[in-house]
C-alpha cells in the first residue's frame, strides 16, 4: 500500500470519527496521472445523492501529459464516483444523519494496482481543538529532538 496523497487540511480542520475504504472510478489517463502524483484533495468533500451513490467532489486530478486525447475538454475538478458496498453506504447514511457531521477524503493510495480513497466521517474542530493539536505536534517534535541528541 503506497500512499499517494493525504488531505492535510482536512485532517487539521476535522476530527475523524470513523473511516471507510472506497474504490475510485477513473479513466486510463487519470489513473496514470494519479500514480504520477498529480492529485490533490485540498478542499474536496464526499457527497451522497438520491440514488445512494457516493461522489468525490472538488478533488484535483491533473491531466496526464502524454495522453493527447484527454487534453480537449478535460475538467480536472469533475465529480468522481466512489465504489462502496450497499451495506457501507447505508452505514454512512445512518451516521451522517447526525447534526454537525460531514464526510471528507483522508488519503488516496494504491492497493496493488487499484486506486483507493480513504474517507472518514468527521466533526469540525473548534479553535481550541486546533490549538491543542498544534501543541501536541510541537511537543512530539521537541521530544524527538531531545532523543536524537
Amino acid at each position: 500500500m503506497k500512499i499517494i496523497t493525504k488531505n492535510k487540511e482536512g485532517l487539521y480542520s476535522y476530527e475523524i470519527l470513523d473511516t471507510w475504504k472506497a474504490g475510485l472510478v477513473l479513466s486510463g489517463p487519470e489513473v496514470k496521472a494519479v500514480k504520477g502524483g498529480l492529485v490533490s484533495l485540498k478542499g474536496s468533500f464526499v457527497q451522497l445523492d438520491n440514488k445512494n451513490e457516493v461522489w468525490l467532489v472538488n478533488s484535483f486530478i491533473g491531466p496526464y501529459k502524454p495522453a493527447k486525447t484527454q487534453q480537449l475538454g478535460y475538467d480536472p475538478y469533475q465529480r468522481r464516483k466512489l465504489l462502496l458496498n450497499k451495506r457501507e453506504i447505508d452505514s454512512i447514511l445512518g451516521k451522517k444523519s447526525q447534526k454537525g457531521l460531514t464526510i471528507v477524503p483522508i488519503s488516496v493510495y494504491t492497493n496493488k494496482r487499484l486506486i483507493k480513497v480513504e474517507i472518514g466521517l468527521a466533526r469540525g474542530k473548534t479553535k481550541i481543538d486546533k490549538r491543542e493539536s498544534i501543541k501536541k505536534r510541537e511537543l512530539n517534535r521537541e521530544i524527538l529532538r531531545t532523543l536524537k541528541q
